[in-house]
Protein backbone atom coordinates (compact mmCIF):
# COMPACT_ATOMS: atom_id res chain seq x y z
CA UNK A 1 0.00 0.00 0.00
CA UNK A 2 0.76 3.47 -0.90
CA UNK A 3 -1.23 6.75 0.24
CA UNK A 4 -0.36 9.74 2.20
CA UNK A 5 -2.19 12.71 3.46
CA UNK A 6 -1.57 16.53 2.92
CA UNK A 7 -2.67 19.73 4.07
CA UNK A 8 -6.46 20.57 4.01
CA UNK A 9 -5.81 23.68 1.92
CA UNK A 10 -4.26 21.79 -1.14
CA UNK A 11 -7.04 19.49 -0.83
CA UNK A 12 -9.39 21.92 -1.42
CA UNK A 13 -7.47 23.26 -4.49
CA UNK A 14 -6.84 19.92 -5.75
CA UNK A 15 -9.47 17.13 -3.91
CA UNK A 16 -12.28 18.84 -6.19
CA UNK A 17 -10.57 17.76 -9.52
CA UNK A 18 -10.83 13.93 -8.10
CA UNK A 19 -13.12 12.10 -6.38
CA UNK A 20 -11.52 8.17 -7.77
CA UNK A 21 -10.50 5.40 -5.57
CA UNK A 22 -8.51 2.31 -5.78
CA UNK A 23 -8.33 -1.06 -3.82
CA UNK A 24 -5.31 -1.52 -1.84
CA UNK A 25 -5.20 -3.78 1.92
CA UNK A 26 -4.35 -2.40 5.34
CA UNK A 27 -3.79 -4.81 7.99
CA UNK A 28 -4.70 -7.38 5.74
CA UNK A 29 -8.23 -5.80 5.18
CA UNK A 30 -9.23 -4.89 1.70
CA UNK A 31 -10.04 -1.01 2.01
CA UNK A 32 -10.29 1.92 -0.88
CA UNK A 33 -7.75 4.35 -1.48
CA UNK A 34 -8.59 7.73 -2.45
CA UNK A 35 -6.55 8.80 -5.65
CA UNK A 36 -5.75 12.21 -4.02
CA UNK A 37 -3.76 10.43 -1.10
CA UNK A 38 -2.10 7.59 -3.54
CA UNK A 39 1.26 8.05 -3.95
CA UNK A 40 3.22 5.48 -5.70
CA UNK A 41 5.32 5.13 -8.97
CA UNK A 42 3.22 2.96 -10.05
CA UNK A 43 -0.60 3.61 -9.87
CA UNK A 44 -3.72 1.50 -10.11
CA UNK A 45 -6.38 1.96 -11.67
CA UNK A 46 -9.04 4.54 -9.92
CA UNK A 47 -12.73 3.97 -10.54
CA UNK A 48 -15.87 5.86 -8.46
CA UNK A 49 -16.31 4.79 -5.10
CA UNK A 50 -20.05 3.50 -7.03
CA UNK A 51 -17.94 0.74 -8.52
CA UNK A 52 -17.12 -0.64 -4.91
CA UNK A 53 -20.54 -2.47 -4.67
CA UNK A 54 -19.36 -3.68 -0.77
CA UNK A 55 -17.75 -2.17 1.97
CA UNK A 56 -17.93 -3.60 5.16
CA UNK A 57 -17.54 -1.84 8.37
CA UNK A 58 -13.56 -2.17 9.17
CA UNK A 59 -12.80 -3.62 12.31
CA UNK A 60 -11.70 -0.88 15.28
CA UNK A 61 -7.97 -0.62 15.71
CA UNK A 62 -7.62 -0.39 19.77
CA UNK A 63 -3.91 1.01 19.01
CA UNK A 64 -5.40 4.12 16.74
CA UNK A 65 -5.82 7.03 18.63
CA UNK A 66 -9.03 8.65 17.23
CA UNK A 67 -9.64 12.63 16.85
CA UNK A 68 -12.22 12.67 19.14
CA UNK A 69 -13.62 15.71 17.75
CA UNK A 70 -14.04 13.74 14.13
CA UNK A 71 -16.11 11.04 16.00
CA UNK A 72 -18.37 13.58 17.95
CA UNK A 73 -18.85 15.21 14.67
CA UNK A 74 -19.65 12.39 12.32
CA UNK A 75 -21.49 10.15 15.24
CA UNK A 76 -24.65 9.14 14.07
CA UNK A 77 -24.16 11.44 10.73
CA UNK A 78 -24.43 11.06 7.25
CA UNK A 79 -22.38 13.41 5.62
CA UNK A 80 -21.08 14.31 1.75
CA UNK A 81 -17.35 15.23 1.97
CA UNK A 82 -18.13 19.02 1.58
CA UNK A 83 -19.97 18.49 4.60
CA UNK A 84 -16.91 17.70 6.84
CA UNK A 85 -14.48 20.31 8.19
CA UNK A 86 -11.79 17.92 8.04
CA UNK A 87 -9.02 17.01 6.08
CA UNK A 88 -9.14 13.64 3.67
CA UNK A 89 -6.43 12.49 5.54
CA UNK A 90 -7.59 12.79 8.98
CA UNK A 91 -10.34 11.53 7.64
CA UNK A 92 -9.17 8.26 5.68
CA UNK A 93 -7.18 7.45 8.74
CA UNK A 94 -10.51 6.80 10.94
CA UNK A 95 -11.95 4.59 8.07
CA UNK A 96 -9.30 2.12 7.59
CA UNK A 97 -8.83 2.28 11.53
CA UNK A 98 -12.59 1.21 11.98
CA UNK A 99 -13.65 4.58 13.40
CA UNK A 100 -15.97 5.79 9.98
CA UNK A 101 -17.76 4.11 7.50
CA UNK A 102 -17.53 4.75 3.80
CA UNK A 103 -20.31 3.88 0.94
CA UNK A 104 -21.29 5.45 -2.49
CA UNK A 105 -23.84 7.98 -2.21
CA UNK A 106 -25.81 6.06 -5.27
CA UNK A 107 -25.88 2.27 -5.06
CA UNK A 108 -27.48 -0.59 -6.72
CA UNK A 109 -29.98 -2.47 -4.57
CA UNK A 110 -32.35 -5.43 -6.57
CA UNK A 111 -31.25 -4.16 -9.98
CA UNK A 112 -32.24 -0.78 -8.73
CA UNK A 113 -30.15 2.56 -8.32
CA UNK A 114 -31.19 4.22 -5.18
CA UNK A 115 -29.49 7.51 -3.70
CA UNK A 116 -28.47 6.16 -0.27
CA UNK A 117 -29.18 9.85 2.02
CA UNK A 118 -32.92 10.12 0.45
CA UNK A 119 -33.99 6.68 -0.91
CA UNK A 120 -34.54 8.72 -4.18
CA UNK A 121 -34.58 6.23 -7.65
CA UNK A 122 -35.14 9.50 -10.04
CA UNK A 123 -31.74 10.56 -11.79
CA UNK A 124 -30.00 12.79 -14.44
CA UNK A 125 -26.76 12.32 -15.44
CA UNK A 126 -23.81 15.38 -16.36
CA UNK A 127 -20.44 15.39 -17.33
CA UNK A 128 -17.93 15.28 -13.98
CA UNK A 129 -14.70 16.48 -13.75
CA UNK A 130 -14.27 14.71 -10.28
CA UNK A 131 -14.18 11.09 -11.19
CA UNK A 132 -13.95 12.01 -14.90
CA UNK A 133 -17.29 10.37 -15.90
CA UNK A 134 -19.38 11.70 -19.32
CA UNK A 135 -22.26 10.46 -17.34
CA UNK A 136 -21.99 10.78 -14.02
CA UNK A 137 -25.14 10.22 -12.05
CA UNK A 138 -26.94 12.39 -9.53
CA UNK A 139 -29.92 12.61 -7.25
CA UNK A 140 -32.56 15.26 -8.53
CA UNK A 141 -34.38 14.72 -5.24
CA UNK A 142 -32.30 16.08 -2.27
CA UNK A 143 -29.74 18.25 -4.39
CA UNK A 144 -30.92 21.22 -2.47
CA UNK A 145 -29.40 19.37 0.61
CA UNK A 146 -26.11 19.35 -1.34
CA UNK A 147 -25.28 16.99 -4.58
CA UNK A 148 -25.11 13.13 -4.47
CA UNK A 149 -23.30 11.74 -7.25
CA UNK A 150 -22.06 8.17 -8.47
CA UNK A 151 -18.87 9.27 -6.91
CA UNK A 152 -20.10 10.46 -3.92
CA UNK A 153 -19.01 8.77 -0.72
CA UNK A 154 -20.96 9.44 2.05
CA UNK A 155 -19.10 9.35 5.63
CA UNK A 156 -20.84 8.28 9.00
CA UNK A 157 -19.33 6.94 12.11
CA UNK A 158 -21.33 4.72 14.93
CA UNK A 159 -23.49 6.51 16.69
CA UNK A 160 -21.77 7.22 20.53
CA UNK A 161 -22.85 6.19 23.36
CA UNK A 162 -24.50 9.12 25.70
CA UNK A 163 -23.56 9.11 29.30
CA UNK A 164 -26.78 8.27 31.22
CA UNK A 165 -27.96 11.44 33.20
CA UNK A 166 -28.21 10.71 36.92
CA UNK A 167 -31.95 12.81 38.65
CA UNK A 168 -33.20 13.99 35.17
CA UNK A 169 -35.15 17.53 36.60
CA UNK A 170 -38.45 17.33 35.02
CA UNK A 171 -39.77 21.04 35.34
CA UNK A 172 -43.66 20.28 34.94
CA UNK A 173 -45.85 19.90 37.95
CA UNK A 174 -49.05 19.50 35.90
CA UNK A 175 -51.20 16.44 36.33
CA UNK A 176 -51.93 13.95 33.24
CA UNK A 177 -55.86 13.94 32.82
CA UNK A 178 -56.61 10.08 32.41
CA UNK A 179 -56.51 9.78 29.07
CA UNK A 180 -52.83 11.40 28.96
CA UNK A 181 -51.80 8.93 31.34
CA UNK A 182 -52.64 5.67 29.91
CA UNK A 183 -50.59 7.33 26.61
CA UNK A 184 -47.62 8.18 29.18
CA UNK A 185 -47.68 4.84 30.32
CA UNK A 186 -47.62 3.19 27.01
CA UNK A 187 -44.29 5.51 25.51
CA UNK A 188 -42.76 4.39 28.45
CA UNK A 189 -44.02 0.97 27.67
CA UNK A 190 -42.61 1.56 23.78
CA UNK A 191 -39.25 3.17 24.89
CA UNK A 192 -38.76 0.24 27.13
CA UNK A 193 -39.09 -2.29 24.87
CA UNK A 194 -38.06 -0.89 21.63
CA UNK A 195 -41.35 -1.25 20.36
CA UNK A 196 -43.66 1.38 18.28
CA UNK A 197 -47.02 3.22 19.30
CA UNK A 198 -49.43 5.45 17.50
CA UNK A 199 -50.52 8.37 20.04
CA UNK A 200 -54.17 9.44 18.36
CA UNK A 201 -55.17 12.24 20.47
CA UNK A 202 -57.76 14.98 19.80
CA UNK A 203 -56.31 18.42 18.77
CA UNK A 204 -55.84 20.06 22.29
CA UNK A 205 -55.63 16.78 24.27
CA UNK A 206 -52.04 17.72 25.21
CA UNK A 207 -50.01 15.35 23.27
CA UNK A 208 -46.56 17.34 24.49
CA UNK A 209 -47.03 16.82 27.90
CA UNK A 210 -47.90 12.89 27.11
CA UNK A 211 -44.17 12.82 25.99
CA UNK A 212 -42.73 14.50 29.12
CA UNK A 213 -41.82 11.36 31.65
CA UNK A 214 -41.06 8.70 28.74
CA UNK A 215 -38.25 11.38 27.36
CA UNK A 216 -37.25 11.57 31.23
CA UNK A 217 -36.64 7.65 31.29
CA UNK A 218 -35.09 7.32 27.52
CA UNK A 219 -32.43 10.50 28.76
CA UNK A 220 -32.27 8.50 32.27
CA UNK A 221 -31.14 5.50 30.25
CA UNK A 222 -28.27 6.85 27.82
CA UNK A 223 -31.02 7.13 25.00
CA UNK A 224 -30.47 9.75 22.36
CA UNK A 225 -33.78 11.29 21.20
CA UNK A 226 -35.41 13.32 18.30
CA UNK A 227 -38.53 14.76 18.04
CA UNK A 228 -39.45 15.23 14.16
CA UNK A 229 -42.07 17.06 12.79
CA UNK A 230 -42.92 18.27 9.63
CA UNK A 231 -42.65 22.56 10.11
CA UNK A 232 -39.87 24.72 11.17
CA UNK A 233 -42.39 26.88 13.34
CA UNK A 234 -43.37 23.64 15.26
CA UNK A 235 -39.38 23.53 15.91
CA UNK A 236 -39.09 27.18 16.81
CA UNK A 237 -42.00 26.72 19.45
CA UNK A 238 -41.16 22.94 20.73
CA UNK A 239 -37.49 24.20 21.54
CA UNK A 240 -37.38 26.70 24.43
CA UNK A 241 -40.53 25.19 25.71
CA UNK A 242 -39.39 21.74 26.21
CA UNK A 243 -35.27 23.51 27.45
CA UNK A 244 -38.26 25.29 30.02
CA UNK A 245 -39.19 21.30 30.90
CA UNK A 246 -35.82 19.96 30.70
CA UNK A 247 -33.39 22.84 32.30
CA UNK A 248 -30.74 20.37 32.77
CA UNK A 249 -30.12 19.24 29.34
CA UNK A 250 -28.88 20.89 26.21
CA UNK A 251 -32.07 20.42 24.03
CA UNK A 252 -30.60 20.90 20.12
CA UNK A 253 -33.18 22.63 17.64
CA UNK A 254 -32.62 21.74 13.80
CA UNK A 255 -34.02 23.40 10.82
CA UNK A 256 -33.33 24.56 7.69
CA UNK A 257 -29.87 27.51 8.31
CA UNK A 258 -29.86 25.99 11.73
CA UNK A 259 -27.82 22.88 12.67
CA UNK A 260 -26.66 21.96 16.26
CA UNK A 261 -27.02 18.43 16.36
CA UNK A 262 -24.78 17.31 18.86
CA UNK A 263 -27.04 16.61 22.00
CA UNK A 264 -28.70 13.38 22.87
CA UNK A 265 -32.09 15.48 22.51
CA UNK A 266 -32.55 16.94 19.33
CA UNK A 267 -36.02 18.33 18.10
CA UNK A 268 -35.46 18.82 13.83
CA UNK A 269 -37.55 19.41 10.84
CA UNK A 270 -38.35 15.84 8.79
CA UNK A 271 -36.43 17.07 6.15
CA UNK A 272 -33.36 18.21 8.39
CA UNK A 273 -33.05 13.87 9.46
CA UNK A 274 -31.51 13.55 5.87
CA UNK A 275 -28.25 13.95 7.30
CA UNK A 276 -28.56 11.42 9.87
CA UNK A 277 -27.82 7.43 10.04
CA UNK A 278 -28.34 4.89 13.11
CA UNK A 279 -28.52 7.68 15.31
CA UNK A 280 -31.72 7.80 17.41
CA UNK A 281 -32.39 5.27 20.18
CA UNK A 282 -36.20 7.22 20.62
CA UNK A 283 -37.82 8.52 17.30
CA UNK A 284 -40.76 10.87 17.70
CA UNK A 285 -42.83 11.49 15.05
CA UNK A 286 -45.25 14.94 15.55
CA UNK A 287 -48.46 15.16 13.33
CA UNK A 288 -47.93 11.99 11.52
CA UNK A 289 -50.72 12.69 8.83
CA UNK A 290 -49.30 16.46 7.98
CA UNK A 291 -47.61 17.62 4.86
CA UNK A 292 -45.51 17.19 3.51
CA UNK A 293 -44.73 13.32 5.76
CA UNK A 294 -47.80 12.23 4.07
CA UNK A 295 -46.96 12.37 1.30
CA UNK A 296 -43.42 12.37 0.45
CA UNK A 297 -41.93 9.01 0.72
CA UNK A 298 -38.17 10.13 1.17
CA UNK A 299 -39.33 11.61 4.73
CA UNK A 300 -40.01 8.19 5.89
CA UNK A 301 -36.65 6.96 4.69
CA UNK A 302 -35.12 9.69 5.99
CA UNK A 303 -37.32 8.97 9.47
CA UNK A 304 -36.24 4.87 9.36
CA UNK A 305 -32.46 5.91 8.46
CA UNK A 306 -32.44 8.10 11.45
CA UNK A 307 -33.64 6.20 13.55
CA UNK A 308 -31.08 3.14 15.43
CA UNK A 309 -33.02 -0.36 14.25
CA UNK A 310 -33.03 -1.30 17.47
CA UNK A 311 -34.83 2.13 18.71
CA UNK A 312 -38.67 2.77 19.49
CA UNK A 313 -40.85 4.83 17.23
CA UNK A 314 -43.66 7.28 18.38
CA UNK A 315 -45.90 8.43 16.26
CA UNK A 316 -48.70 11.86 17.57
CA UNK A 317 -51.08 12.66 15.73
CA UNK A 318 -54.82 14.12 15.69
CA UNK A 319 -56.28 12.52 12.60
CA UNK A 320 -54.81 9.22 11.22
CA UNK A 321 -55.32 8.04 7.66
CA UNK A 322 -56.85 4.49 7.37
CA UNK A 323 -53.98 3.11 5.93
CA UNK A 324 -51.97 4.27 8.85
CA UNK A 325 -54.63 2.45 11.14
CA UNK A 326 -54.51 -0.79 9.44
CA UNK A 327 -50.80 -1.48 10.41
CA UNK A 328 -51.11 -4.92 12.00
CA UNK A 329 -48.27 -4.20 14.12
CA UNK A 330 -48.92 -0.91 15.59
CA UNK A 331 -49.74 -0.73 18.63
CA UNK A 332 -52.71 1.91 19.02
CA UNK A 333 -54.05 4.54 22.27
CA UNK A 334 -56.43 7.06 21.63
CA UNK A 335 -56.84 9.72 23.96
CA UNK A 336 -60.69 11.11 23.05
CA UNK A 337 -60.71 14.22 25.17
CA UNK A 338 -59.05 17.36 26.17
CA UNK A 339 -57.01 17.92 29.34
CA UNK A 340 -59.72 20.21 30.49
CA UNK A 341 -62.55 17.87 30.07
CA UNK A 342 -64.61 19.57 27.85
CA UNK A 343 -65.97 18.27 25.09
CA UNK A 344 -64.67 19.29 20.97
CA UNK A 345 -66.69 22.23 19.62
CA UNK A 346 -68.98 20.35 16.99
CA UNK A 347 -68.48 22.53 14.14
CA UNK A 348 -71.98 24.15 12.25
CA UNK A 349 -72.57 23.99 8.73
CA UNK A 350 -73.66 27.31 6.89
CA UNK A 351 -75.11 27.54 3.77
CA UNK A 352 -73.37 30.87 2.06
CA UNK A 353 -74.38 30.35 -1.79
CA UNK A 354 -71.95 31.21 -4.44
CA UNK A 355 -69.22 32.74 -2.23
CA UNK A 356 -66.46 33.06 -5.25
CA UNK A 357 -69.15 35.10 -7.40
CA UNK A 358 -70.07 37.15 -4.60
CA UNK A 359 -66.28 37.97 -4.08
CA UNK A 360 -65.44 38.60 -7.44
CA UNK A 361 -68.07 41.72 -7.03
CA UNK A 362 -66.48 42.81 -4.48
CA UNK A 363 -69.07 41.44 -1.67
CA UNK A 364 -68.87 38.99 1.04
CA UNK A 365 -72.27 36.54 2.36
CA UNK A 366 -74.07 38.47 4.44
CA UNK A 367 -74.41 35.46 6.36
CA UNK A 368 -70.80 35.59 6.52
CA UNK A 369 -70.88 39.25 7.95
CA UNK A 370 -73.34 37.96 10.10
CA UNK A 371 -71.74 35.86 12.17
CA UNK A 372 -68.18 37.66 12.52
CA UNK A 373 -70.01 40.14 13.90
CA UNK A 374 -71.96 37.95 16.29
CA UNK A 375 -68.18 37.24 17.52
CA UNK A 376 -67.30 40.86 17.85
CA UNK A 377 -70.05 41.81 19.82
CA UNK A 378 -68.94 38.88 22.08
CA UNK A 379 -65.02 40.07 22.15
CA UNK A 380 -64.02 37.39 20.59
CA UNK A 381 -61.31 36.81 17.51
CA UNK A 382 -61.77 35.46 14.68
CA UNK A 383 -59.52 33.01 12.75
CA UNK A 384 -61.47 32.55 9.26
CA UNK A 385 -60.17 30.39 6.46
CA UNK A 386 -59.85 30.16 2.75
CA UNK A 387 -58.79 27.94 0.18
CA UNK A 388 -56.22 29.80 -1.66
CA UNK A 389 -54.08 32.90 -1.16
CA UNK A 390 -56.03 34.29 -4.31
CA UNK A 391 -59.02 34.32 -2.36
CA UNK A 392 -57.43 35.51 0.83
CA UNK A 393 -56.00 38.49 -1.03
CA UNK A 394 -59.37 38.98 -2.64
CA UNK A 395 -61.28 38.90 0.85
CA UNK A 396 -58.93 41.58 2.85
CA UNK A 397 -59.65 44.26 -0.31
CA UNK A 398 -63.24 43.80 0.87
CA UNK A 399 -62.53 43.84 4.21
CA UNK A 400 -60.65 46.97 4.49
CA UNK A 401 -63.39 49.06 2.02
CA UNK A 402 -66.17 47.76 4.57
CA UNK A 403 -63.79 48.93 7.42
CA UNK A 404 -63.64 45.43 9.32
CA UNK A 405 -59.96 45.67 10.38
CA UNK A 406 -58.09 42.29 9.46
CA UNK A 407 -54.69 41.07 8.68
CA UNK A 408 -53.76 38.15 6.11
CA UNK A 409 -51.55 35.29 6.59
CA UNK A 410 -50.30 32.27 4.21
CA UNK A 411 -47.11 30.43 3.05
CA UNK A 412 -45.51 33.16 1.36
CA UNK A 413 -46.37 36.12 3.78
CA UNK A 414 -42.60 36.62 5.29
CA UNK A 415 -44.46 38.82 8.36
CA UNK A 416 -46.68 35.64 9.43
CA UNK A 417 -45.03 35.00 13.07
CA UNK A 418 -45.25 38.90 13.78
CA UNK A 419 -49.13 38.95 12.19
CA UNK A 420 -49.92 35.41 14.12
CA UNK A 421 -48.23 37.00 17.55
CA UNK A 422 -50.38 40.51 16.78
CA UNK A 423 -53.60 38.32 16.72
CA UNK A 424 -53.07 36.29 19.73
CA UNK A 425 -51.90 39.70 21.60
CA UNK A 426 -55.80 40.79 20.54
CA UNK A 427 -54.18 43.65 18.25
CA UNK A 428 -55.47 42.12 15.44
CA UNK A 429 -59.57 41.41 15.61
CA UNK A 430 -59.70 39.09 12.25
CA UNK A 431 -56.80 37.21 10.77
CA UNK A 432 -57.45 35.80 7.72
CA UNK A 433 -55.51 32.46 6.79
CA UNK A 434 -55.19 29.45 4.44
CA UNK A 435 -54.21 26.25 5.70
CA UNK A 436 -51.17 26.91 7.03
CA UNK A 437 -52.46 27.55 10.50
CA UNK A 438 -54.77 24.46 10.40
CA UNK A 439 -51.77 22.54 12.76
CA UNK A 440 -49.64 23.80 15.79
CA UNK A 441 -51.29 27.72 16.49
CA UNK A 442 -53.14 27.54 20.43
CA UNK A 443 -55.08 30.90 21.11
CA UNK A 444 -57.85 30.75 23.90
CA UNK A 445 -60.96 32.16 23.38
CA UNK A 446 -61.37 32.38 19.49
CA UNK A 447 -64.00 31.50 17.03
CA UNK A 448 -63.41 29.67 13.94
CA UNK A 449 -64.38 29.69 10.81
CA UNK A 450 -63.79 28.21 6.96
CA UNK A 451 -65.43 29.88 3.86
CA UNK A 452 -65.63 27.74 0.83
CA UNK A 453 -65.41 24.39 2.90
CA UNK A 454 -66.71 22.48 -0.04
CA UNK A 455 -63.25 22.93 -2.09
CA UNK A 456 -60.87 19.91 -2.23
CA UNK A 457 -57.92 21.48 -0.10
CA UNK A 458 -59.94 20.66 2.59
CA UNK A 459 -60.15 17.01 3.37
CA UNK A 460 -61.39 15.65 6.85
CA UNK A 461 -58.10 15.79 8.34
CA UNK A 462 -58.49 19.77 7.56
CA UNK A 463 -61.30 20.54 8.88
CA UNK A 464 -60.80 17.98 12.23
CA UNK A 465 -57.75 19.87 12.72
CA UNK A 466 -58.91 23.86 11.89
CA UNK A 467 -62.07 23.05 14.55
CA UNK A 468 -59.30 21.89 16.63
CA UNK A 469 -58.11 25.80 16.61
CA UNK A 470 -61.51 26.61 19.62
CA UNK A 471 -61.83 25.77 22.66
CA UNK A 472 -58.37 24.77 23.76
CA UNK A 473 -57.48 26.95 27.02
CA UNK A 474 -59.53 25.19 30.38
CA UNK A 475 -60.21 28.75 31.02
CA UNK A 476 -62.28 28.98 27.82
CA UNK A 477 -63.42 25.57 26.87
CA UNK A 478 -66.29 26.05 24.61
CA UNK A 479 -65.54 27.60 21.12
CA UNK A 480 -67.72 28.59 18.34
CA UNK A 481 -66.54 27.20 14.79
CA UNK A 482 -68.88 27.36 11.62
CA UNK A 483 -68.11 25.68 7.77
CA UNK A 484 -69.46 28.17 5.73
CA UNK A 485 -70.03 26.39 2.23
CA UNK A 486 -71.73 25.93 -1.09
CA UNK A 487 -72.51 22.47 -1.09
CA UNK A 488 -72.13 19.77 1.49
CA UNK A 489 -69.28 17.46 0.77
CA UNK A 490 -68.27 13.78 2.75
CA UNK A 491 -65.04 15.53 3.78
CA UNK A 492 -67.45 17.93 5.95
CA UNK A 493 -69.46 15.12 7.18
CA UNK A 494 -67.53 12.85 8.07
CA UNK A 495 -64.89 16.05 9.80
CA UNK A 496 -68.09 16.28 12.11
CA UNK A 497 -69.12 12.60 12.32
CA UNK A 498 -64.86 12.38 13.82
CA UNK A 499 -65.73 15.12 16.04
CA UNK A 500 -68.99 13.44 17.68
CA UNK A 501 -67.32 10.21 17.94
CA UNK A 502 -64.58 11.20 19.87
CA UNK A 503 -67.02 13.19 22.50
CA UNK A 504 -69.48 10.09 22.51
CA UNK A 505 -66.46 7.67 23.21
CA UNK A 506 -64.71 10.48 25.68
CA UNK A 507 -68.64 10.83 27.32
CA UNK A 508 -68.10 6.87 28.23
CA UNK A 509 -65.33 7.30 29.42
CA UNK A 510 -66.31 9.34 31.95
CA UNK A 511 -63.66 11.53 31.15
CA UNK A 512 -65.81 14.78 29.91
CA UNK A 513 -67.46 17.01 32.87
Amino acid sequence: MAWAGTAYDHEIEYGSKSMRFASDLFNNKKIIVPEFLYQSSKLPEFFPISHYTSLPQLPINQRFKPNMKIIHFLSGRHLLRDEIPFSLQELHAHYVNGYLQLEPGIQTLHGREMCMRCGNHTFSSFSCARCQSASCQYCRNCIIMGKVTSCSPLYSALSRQYEAIENITLQWFGKLSEGQQEASNEVISAIQNNHSVLIWAVCGSGKTEVLFHGLAYALSQHKSVCIATPRTDVVLELAPRLQRVFPGLTVSPLYAGHSDPNSSFVISTTHQLIRFKDCFDVMVIDEVDAFPYSVDPSLHFHVNKARKQSGSLIYLTATPSESFLNQETLNVVRIPSRYHGYPLPVPTLQWSGNWRKKIEKGQIPSILIDWIKKQMDAQKPVLLFFPSIKTIEKVKCVFDEQQLFCEAVHSEDPNRAEKVLQFRRREIPILLSSTILERGITIENIAVAVLGAEDGVFTESALVQIAGRAGRSASYPEGDVAFFHYGKTNAMIAAIRHIRKMNQEAEEKGWLH
